[in-house]
């Protein structure tokens, strides 16, 4: 028996993307020998190995070719070139509903998709209990899938691709549906079958589960891999690529010095996550003209890990004579709330006069104490003028920030805890 559960060597997917309307008849009836169309590959020489027993992820941006690859590897669609080898019984969550008939009821549904995989009826009704205890939709397993929510959807999906007892599982972005307490039921019952030995490949745009749950991670860029190996490293690229910073002739792990950084860039918030409806407003006597964020290797990201240091970077420029002005920022979580944010006052650092003209880059350097999630951030020059508190510039929610966490705690922030037991002799 081989060691790897998936072997995928120098595979390419091509589509032909056609200039006309009926470009694509011409070249079906071979009636041109012009050639009517563009390659466009998905996928290019993309090589790795899964071995049995491991979690593998599979990161990228939108458009690298994640869906693709899993649709090769699920036979959903054939490459162009190069062979995969799949050893094992593949259970696949590709997309939500994917494999159901809408007009089917959810138990239907349930046997169908056992029998494409290969179970008898009998088989199938043993494993039902489960897939309903576990779905939890209730009445709704008897009711057709066409009426059900995307969560009922996504319950039902993980729930049949879960419980078949999968040497392989596949799962494309589907647990990120879903309420958090059946999201921790799924990492659950990841964790129990990871346990007993199913290989498990993982796409997902959360960062924090790649680091926690996987054993390896391939990142693919334009549809080739760029790198592939210790999750936590991959995840470092992940994030340079992000913001256009990821360079092939790179030593790994070496990362660009702050100050190539800003020369690089040109624009840090160019190169970061904003927030298209983000407010504006104040009375123009200070402009913020730039504002970054820096992980604990100096590198311009909208990504950091939890527990690591970084840093925001506020670059003002003054449109007239301000004296003491003040330097603010907040942070705010997913439904708005305030969860942290301080300012020069606070910090008892002063700029007693700013002339009009000169600018100023403002650093606020701390430790990533926030649990993981997505929070928003706004930046601030304020002041007082003649003792009425004036706001010169706001960029209220202007930029996304996302900590990845391998381990979150109770409440908004970790206090960074450490813990021992000892054992009392009686």
């Amino acid at each position: 028996m081989s060691e790897y559960a998936v072997k995928v060597e120098h595979i390419s997917k091509m589509y032909k993307l056609y200039r006309g309307k009926g470009d694509r008849l011409k070249d079906a009836l071979h009636l041109t020998r012009k050639k009517v169309y563009e390659e466009f590959y998905a996928l290019s020489e993309v090589s790795f190995t899964v071995k049995r027993g491991e979690t593998v992820g599979i990161i990228g941006t939108n458009g690298s070719g994640k869906s693709t690859l899993l649709k090769l590897l699920t036979g959903v669609l054939t490459p162009t070139k190069g062979q995969i080898e799949v050893n094992g019984k593949v259970s696949a969550l590709l997309e939500l509903g994917a494999g159901f008939n809408g007009e089917y009821t959810g138990m239907e549904n349930i046997y169908f998709n056992g029998m494409l995989m290969g179970f008898t009826d009998e088989q199938m009704e043993e494993k039902v209990p489960e897939i309903i205890a576990f779905a939890g939709i209730g009445d709704y397993i008897y009711q057709p899938v066409k009426n059900y929510s995307s969560g009922m959807f996504a319950r039902l999906a993980f729930a049949l691709a879960i419980n078949v007892e999968p040497d392989i599982l596949i799962v494309d972005e589907a647990l990120s549906v879903g309420d958090i307490y059946f999201q921790s039921k799924c990492f659950k019952k990841m964790d129990d079958i990871k346990k007993k030995g199913t290989t498990i490949l993982l796409v997902t745009h959360d960062m924090s589960s790649v680091i926690k749950y996987c054993d390896h991670v391939v990142v693919l860029n334009h549809g080739k891999v760029v790198n592939q190996g210790n999750p936590k490293q991959m995840v470092d690229i992940y994030k340079k690529i992000l913001v256009n910073q990821y360079d092939e002739k790179e030593e790994m792990g070496r990362g660009a010095s702050e100050n190539q950084m800003m020369v690089a860039s040109g624009s840090w918030m160019s190169q970061l996550s904003l927030n298209e409806e983000h407010l504006i407003y104040g009375d123009g006597r200070a402009k913020i003209i730039d504002f970054g964020i820096f992980d604990e290797n100096g590198r311009l990201s909208g990504m950091i890990l939890k527990k690591s240091m970084f840093c925001f970077k506020v670059k003002v420029e003054f449109m007239e004579d301000i004296e003491y002005p003040i330097f603010t920022y907040t942070i705010k979580n997913a439904k708005g709330a305030e969860i942290t944010g301080t300012n020069t006052m606070f910090e008892k650092v002063e700029l007693p006069l700013a002339k009009r003209g000169e600018q100023y880059i403002i650093t606020f350097m701390q430790k990533a104490l926030l649990q993981g999630g997505e929070y928003l951030v706004s930046f601030g020059c304020t002041g007082y003028d003649n003792g009425q508190f004036t706001v010169y510039d706001r960029h209220y929610d202007v930029v996304n920030l996302t900590v990845v966490s391998e381990q979150n705690t109770v409440g908004t922030f970790d206090i960074d805890s450490q813990v021992t037991v000892e054992k009392v002799e009686l």
